[in-house]
């Protein structure tokens, strides 16, 4: 799972981190209001933590300005501010939840679980399309049509944690470099379609009928085999 941590507490932001990398997330980490925003144009990012209080955009406008523009990150506002105006505030403009500081790292990570479960109807720790079920806590693949289960590695478990959130979309190979890779690293961005062989494989090792296909010019889609 791939975090957007806006905050400009560089002490809490090294602290916040290190926690969620020690739970196996991805985290970028910017400073201000702005870089926010333009983290969270890009659609890469399962799920956003915003303070309010930074340069040149608060929390509450980012929140906004997003949900203006049809971004529907998940987003939980951290904020030092405890008033219920002001949690009222980041709610009504489109955030998810709010977490007032001081918090412990647990409680951090209990939300965004919550969250997570929400917005990707998550059912015992896993995600589902068609007869599959791909775990999130230990990146396991399950067919329930053969019983049949496998690990993935890493950029296995995301293309399909990607894709499945995605279900019925049709993913552009731009779309998923910059999803499973980030941005600067043009080495691993030519490898999307090694990385579909070997997932495609794991599909296949497992029994289901559920295939990636290839769109021509398009991208990739998640699709239920009809035979």
């Amino acid at each position: 799972m791939k975090i957007l941590l806006a905050e400009d507490e560089r002490k809490l932001a090294s602290a916040i981190v290190a926690f969620l990398k020690s739970e196996k997330y991805d985290v970028d980490y910017v400073e201000d209001g702005n870089s926010a925003l333009s983290s969270l144009e890009t659609g890469m990012y399962d799920i956003a933590i915003m303070d309010v209080m930074m340069p040149e955009m608060n929390g509450f406008e980012v929140v906004r300005s997003a949900r203006n523009a049809g971004i529907k990150t998940p987003i939980l506002i951290l904020s030092a501010k405890s008033e219920v105006d002001d949690k009222i505030t980041g709610l009504d403009n489109g955030a998810d939840d709010y977490l007032t500081k001081p918090f412990q790292m647990k409680e951090l990570h209990a939300r965004l679980r919550a969250i997570v479960r929400r917005s990707t109807n998550i059912q015992d720790d896993s995600i589902h399309f068609a007869d599959l079920s791909l775990n999130i806590e230990n990146a396991t693949l399950s067919c329930s049509t053969t019983g049949h289960s496998v690990r993935l590695s890493e950029k296995e478990f995301r293309i399909l944690e990607y894709m499945i959130a995605n279900q019925g979309k049709i993913m552009t190979r731009d779309q998923l470099a910059i999803k499973i890779w980030g941005f600067d690293n043009e080495a691993e961005y030519n490898n999307v379609e090694v990385y579909m062989t070997f997932t495609r494989k794991k599909l296949h090792f497992v029994g289901t009928k559920v295939e990636i296909k290839a769109i021509r010019g398009l991208g990739y889609e998640l699709r239920v085999e009809h035979v």
